[in-house]
């Protein structure tokens, strides 16, 4: 199914409990396909995230019966129909919502998805230990550099005060005119949802001059 689109219906389907929202138009659809699988009423519609591509989430959409659900599958119903979404793609697509094509003749589904993958890589099962510096630069060395070093950069941490981690980009990433989106997108969301007790990162790289100002 084509994922690439989205529309803007703001008829959305998202009872309590729900992870991610259907539009009337895509519950209609859903309903259509269902209807033509053997056994129709018993099959769940399951959501999940089955990796990246390029900048957004690649997805998977299938239909799945009632009783080959996963305990820790999340589900709800919708005018009859049960949504599942797997626990490891709840995160992913809280906030989503499963649509249709604003071009008719395309047909499918689409998923409008306000997140995004970390441009660094995937963070959530790794382990940190220590205080919080401690934990920045286990989380430099082990994730964010060898993603930034595949487009010959590194980061350095250079401090923490009291919220605000500093770091300083070198290599490929100093002057770089893509260096705040790497800053943004990849390092500082990564430090973010890895160490809730930074709230802000700050590049303190002299990208003109390679100097330090949070030393000078």
């Amino acid at each position: 199914m084509n994922m690439s689109e989205v529309t803007t219906e703001v008829n959305i389907e998202s009872p309590e409990g729900a992870v991610m929202g259907v539009t009337s138009e895509a519950m209609t659809k859903v309903i259509e396909v269902r209807a033509e699988e053997e056994q129709s009423e018993e099959l769940a519609l399951r959501i999940s995230v089955t990796g990246t591509q390029g900048t957004d989430y690649a997805y998977d959409l299938a239909f799945l019966n009632l009783n080959d659900l996963a305990d820790d599958d999340l589900s709800w119903e919708i005018e009859g129909l049960t949504v599942v979404v797997p626990e490891e793609s709840r995160s992913r697509l809280i906030g989503a919502t499963l649509d249709i094509p604003s071009n008719s003749a395309q047909g499918g589904l689409v998923i409008k998805n306000p997140n995004r993958p970390n441009p660094l890589g995937d963070i959530e099962h790794l382990e940190l230990s220590g205080d919080i510096p401690e934990r920045v630069q286990q989380l430099l060395e082990q994730r964010i550099n060898p993603a930034l070093a595949s487009h010959g950069g590194f980061a350095t941490l250079m401090g923490v005060d009291d919220s605000k981690a500093y770091i300083t980009m070198g290599g490929g990433c100093q002057g770089c005119a893509m260096s705040q989106a790497t800053l943004t997108e990849g390092i500082q969301a990564a430090i973010l949802e890895a160490i809730p007790e930074i709230t802000e990162v700050i590049d303190s790289t002299d990208h003109a001059s390679g100097s330090n100002p949070f030393y000078s």
